[in-house]
């Protein structure tokens, strides 16, 4: 299970990084920092939140699109790792 917690967590960190590689912002970031801190803006997130669905290939439920679950590449993780694990097991 923990290469599956990696590998979310490598694919969430390049959306990031691309989002900010198009803004031209390099800023360091690891998977606790806060997302607006190291640059998004709330047009970054929506999409940040359209390239995770896409990525991922499912939509994040109504519910699940909070400013908790975009704070971080980790609480992102968290998000997508349950969802994932709610469809495999429906």
């Amino acid at each position: 299970m923990q290469g599956f917690d990696i590998d979310v967590r490598n694919r969430v960190t390049a959306l990031v990084k691309a989002i900010l590689d198009q803004n031209s912002v390099s800023a360091g970031f690891d998977a606790d920092s806060r997302l607006v801190d190291v640059g998004l803006t709330s047009m970054d997130m929506v999409s940040l939140m359209l390239a995770v669905e896409a990525e991922f290939d499912f939509t994040i439920p109504q519910d699940q699109i909070t400013p908790d679950n975009f704070q971080s590449v980790a609480t992102l993780e968290r998000m997508i790792a349950g969802q994932i694990r709610a469809q495999q097991a429906a």
